[in-house]
């Protein structure tokens, strides 16, 4: 008997993989786990029913999701991960040099833990010496530190359960105030194909807030219709007037120096949702 697992991402609309074997399906306290194994993905988190990240592509999304902002600040010292307990942004986030502190602030506990377990590809770094893991409210965590990251860094899921909060102006504005003077953040904004609304709504609310705004983009192709976008916010560095010869080369798999001021390039259809 085969057994199939099926994302339905609209109502109408859906994803579906081959298991090869289903490792965790618990409730967590915040929600819905499963750990499986997929034919074409290799192991895979999903939350909610939601695909998180897969030993495959994962590199795509925390790749993007880090480098762009951290090589577009001069000197990111201390930075942030809210959510993202698989481990994978904090991963790409230590690899800058100049990074002496990285916290990471998650709220389920139970997704770090099953990650370690079974992602360690992409959890691997979480007992670095220079990472602070916190099972923590990231909401909170940056309403109490004013003034204190260089950058930010939103890894949440879709904006439902506990994630949704996450995705409020009110969130936006603590996280100006969590960052230094010239402080960076980005935050995963979901596709254009099914949730144009979404992005235009944080794109509104970010430029109400931060004086430089970009949105960028890159291809997923276990997330929502495969192309999915970040929305960028900063006070004082424009990514687009990075030098690229300045970019060092990094044991990356997706972005790249040629890559930075080329992934801001959108299709029409979605640079008219940040107008």
């Amino acid at each position: 008997m085969e057994l199939w697992f099926t994302e339905k991402q609209t109502p109408v609309f859906g994803i579906t993989a081959k298991i090869k074997q289903t490792y965790v399906t618990e409730q967590t306290d915040f929600q819905d786990l499963a750990m499986v194994e997929t034919e074409e993905f290799g192991n895979m988190l999903v939350l909610d029913g939601m695909v998180m990240t897969t030993v495959k592509d994962e590199f795509v999304y925390h790749e993007m999701a880090a480098h762009p902002a951290l090589n577009t600040h001069p000197n990111p010292k201390k930075v942030l991960v809210v959510g993202g307990g698989d481990g994978g942004v904090i991963r790409e986030v230590i690899k800058h040099a100049a990074v002496e502190k990285a916290v990471l602030v998650e709220i389920d506990g139970k997704v770090i833990e099953y990650s370690k377990m079974y992602l360690p590809e992409i959890a691997g770094k979480l007992d670095e010496p220079n990472v602070e893991v916190l099972v923590n409210d990231g909401y909170m965590h940056i309403i109490e530190h004013k003034d204190e990251y260089d950058v930010i860094i939103v890894d949440s899921t879709e904006p439902v359960g506990p994630a949704a909060p996450l995705f409020e102006r009110g969130f936006y504005q603590g996280i100006y105030e969590a960052l230094k003077e010239d402080g960076i953040f980005v935050a995963q904004t979901d596709n254009p194909w099914f949730k144009a609304d979404l992005i235009q709504k944080v794109n509104k609310d970010v430029k109400e807030i931060f004086p430089i705004v970009h949105v960028y983009g890159c291809n997923i192709p276990t997330y929502p219709s495969g192309l999915w976008t970040f929305t960028m916010g900063s006070k004082r560095h424009d990514p687009l007037e990075v030098d690229e010869a300045q970019i060092p080369e990094m044991d990356t798999k997706y972005y790249s120096p040629r890559l930075h001021k080329a992934a801001f390039v959108l299709p029409k259809f979605v640079e008219d949702l940040t107008k």
